[in-house]
């Protein structure tokens, strides 16, 4: 990966975490529904999908993972085997997928859901509505190539989403998600540092956000889920926390 890239990130992800800090009240007005009210809405007596686990009973979490594959993905994966934990992949195109492609085939091929970050990270309330189909549409074409199975969650870069957003995913049949922990991994390579922030911010329904494309995050997980399984959480896929309701196109969803 080139420097000039990764500062560029690394830039538009520390305005992320300034921006969700504020609960997106300074970045935009949006309407987000909670975990809780898509189950609730769903058909009563509903069969939990997506396995045994019924978030209307447990105490459920999603650990979530925004701008890979990367060169640290794979021993996220052997993690994530061993500790017999789901995740759901927020993936960008230009320089990873293009670059992992097997990667993102593992994630789906080991029953994580695989969702989009955009292609390129543009920000998305800041350019064209044909270039916002373009970040849209690019990585979950190059997706479904991969994994036979068409996205339909996506993530906006920095949290920045607007009512126009929300019409072209909607056209798309995307539903975004956002997130409610943050360890702000961008800003440290310390491992402990990144465990505490987590733990400090769960809670049932959260929605945590990591990135592998940084040293220290990778190192991180097994202690976070571990640790969060001794409090009573069970780790679980953004659509396994939602069933037995299911993400509409054009919404965004966020604890």
């Amino acid at each position: 990966m080139r420097t000039g890239g990764r500062r560029l990130r690394l830039s538009a992800l520390t305005s992320a975490a300034a921006c969700l800090a504020l609960t997106l009240s300074g970045c935009a007005e949006v309407d987000t529904t909670a975990p809780s009210t898509v189950r609730a809405e769903a058909a009563h007596g509903a069969p939990a999908h997506f396995g045994t686990v019924d978030c209307r009973e447990a105490k459920c979490i999603a650990l979530t993972f925004d701008a890979g594959p990367s060169e640290n993905s794979p021993r996220l994966l052997d993690i994530l085997k061993e500790k017999k934990v789901p995740a759901t992949f927020f993936l960008l195109g230009k320089r990873h997928i293009e670059k992992y492609p097997e990667l993102v085939k593992r994630m789906a091929a080991e029953g994580h859901e695989v969702a989009s970050h955009t292609w390129d990270h543009k920000i998305l309330t800041r350019i064209s509505d044909a270039q916002i189909r373009e970040e849209l549409k690019r990585p979950d074409d190059a997706i479904e190539r991969l994994t036979g199975h068409k996205p339909t969650l996506m993530r906006p870069p920095q949290g920045r989403t607007d009512a126009n957003v929300h019409r072209i995913a909607k056209q798309l049949g995307l539903a975004e998600v956002l997130w409610s922990v943050t360890a702000k991994d961008y800003t440290t390579n310390d491992s402990a540092l990144i465990t505490k922030r987590v733990l400090a911010q769960a809670s049932r329904d959260g929605i945590i956000l990591l990135h592998d494309i940084y040293q220290g995050t990778v190192p991180a997980v097994p202690g976070i889920i571990d640790a969060l399984k001794q409090r009573g959480y069970v780790f679980v896929t953004v659509p396994q926390l939602l069933a037995p309701g299911k993400a509409e196109p054009g919404k965004v969803y966020r604890p």
